[in-house]
């Protein structure tokens, strides 16, 4: 896989652990393999060793996902997640970031939080807390949330329409971008003793805004952290999470069996944001999810896949699924072939697994189940460092990501094995830095290997909020 012909030039990749304030995370029932400490994520000691072990190793950053409720579409109950661990429970993913920026100076932190159920004034309250804290290393990953279970917890009957979501998104984003970039002028914290200014009064501002969702007088609480605007993550292929990621993102997550699944939305949203917003698509960073299962052999690395299937969950793998779906398999018989069943729904959804794995005869619920349970709705690479090597080479070149998320099996040797096998194999091939491109940089120096980029591109829609130092308000104004 590795390109000798010089035609096209390799990709330093970013980096990032994918983990979640929760059990398993993607690999639901392996808490119970007696090698796995994920069962720790309620302490902070869980997470300091994390952030250390990691940036050692020079990961990019870690990619924090969250859901604000439980996964109770299969059986329509909650029980199979409460029972296998199945990303439940799960607490709130900024908690733990501060902590482990204490022990670090240069891995990224990205933190899932939605648009939908908490308002833009609060969230950038916190958000804006935490960059200060970690030195201007905070990435927020946007989502709209996907779980009935969730809006009921929110006071909803059900959460809004997709198309909603993201309208509310969209004018959620601009608000957040009102109150980071637009509500102080960069110089407006004075700190002059002597004069006894801590902020000049006429620096900060209101931002008036008044929407279809939300009305924001303003000011921003907070006084202006290393980023202003934290590295803005997304996920989502949907027309409408093409059309966000094309204007908003700097990253996005995606996360399928095969990279053919993906190529095709990867490129579209490279050229939505060149031919729309006026963004070189090639700044869009994509991330796939891959879970790594290595060893010194392959005899070895199949040995450990054929451990870990013995504590992996069906069921807990089913309650994610019919979460991530939102169809039911318990519906259907342990021996139902699904691709023959009556539902339009899940003949494509299956159709759409058997694609990609044409060795397989059968497909019935537990196919499904032994699929997802580990790993997720990723690929998992099992093999020497060179295999796997060769796996991520492949995914660069079919569908043309930029970097992964990588998922663990067991929490923390599988991010171990990442660490002592392959990357080094990747440092031989070129295909990742040997130290951070700015040692103690912000998050999106790091990101853009560029020193000084603490804020969005240029050519970014978030630089056009932005109220630089010396700038009269009347010639700053703030975008609608």
């Amino acid at each position: 896989m590795t390109d000798t012909t010089g035609s096209k030039p390799k990709k330093s990749l970013v980096l990032n652990a994918f983990v979640e304030m929760c059990s398993g995370h993607q690999s639901p029932g392996l808490w119970r393999h007696p090698d796995d400490q994920s069962w720790r994520f309620n302490e902070i000691t869980h997470w300091v060793e994390l952030a250390k072990l990691l940036e050692e190793a020079k990961f990019h950053g870690i990619f924090i996902a969250d859901v604000l409720g439980g996964y109770d579409v299969y059986s329509q109950s909650l029980d199979p997640a409460k029972i296998s661990g199945a990303q439940w429970p799960v607490n709130e993913p900024l908690a733990p970031i501060a902590a482990m920026a204490a022990v670090t100076k240069s891995i990224g932190f990205g933190v899932t939080v939605s648009t939908t159920y908490e308002q833009p004034y609060h969230l950038a309250r916190r958000l804006s807390t935490v960059d200060h804290l970690s030195g201007g290393r905070l990435g927020w990953n946007i989502v709209t949330s996907y779980l009935d279970s969730a809006a009921k917890n929110m006071g909803l009957a059900q959460q809004p329409q997709h198309d909603d979501r993201y309208a509310q998104a969209e004018e959620y984003i601009k608000v957040m971008y009102k109150l980071f970039e637009s509500s102080w002028r960069d110089d407006a914290v004075k700190l002059d003793r002597k004069s006894g200014v801590y902020t000049q009064p006429e620096l900060v501002r209101k931002i008036d805004h008044n929407g279809r969702f939300f009305t924001v007088p303003g000011p921003h609480i907070v006084q202006p952290s290393p980023q202003r605007t934290p590295l803005l993550l997304q996920a989502g292929t949907s027309k409408a999470g093409k059309q966000f990621a094309a204007q908003h993102a700097e990253a996005i997550f995606v996360s399928a069996h095969a990279p053919a699944v993906c190529a095709k939305n990867i490129a579209e949203i490279r050229q939505l944001a060149r031919a729309e917003y006026g963004r070189d698509g090639n700044d869009i960073k994509v991330l796939a999810l891959v879970t790594p299962i290595l060893g010194a052999t392959e005899e070895e690395a199949q040995a450990k896949l054929a451990d870990y299937r013995q504590y992996a969950s069906h069921e807990g793998a089913l309650a994610l699924f019919g979460g991530w779906t939102g169809i039911d398999l318990s519906k259907y018989g342990d021996d139902e072939e699904l691709r023959q069943v009556e539902s339009n729904a899940v003949k494509s959804t299956v159709e759409g697994y058997a694609r990609f794995s044409p060795g397989t005869a059968k497909w019935t619920k537990h196919t499904i189940a032994e699929h997802v349970s580990i790993g997720g709705n990723g690929p998992i690479f099992v093999g020497t460092a060179a295999q796997v090597a060769d796996g991520l080479e492949a995914w660069i070149e079919e569908a043309d990501v930029d970097g992964f998320n990588f998922a663990y099996a067991l929490f923390p040797q599988s991010f171990k094995d990442i660490i002592d096998l392959l990357l080094p194999e990747l440092r031989r091939r070129g295909l990742f830095w040997d130290d951070y491109a700015v040692p103690g940089g912000t998050y999106r120096e790091n990101f853009y290997r560029k020193k000084g980029q603490t804020g969005p591109l240029d050519e970014h829609v978030a630089a056009s909020y932005r109220w630089k130092a010396g700038v009269p308000a009347e010639e700053a104004k703030i975008p609608e």
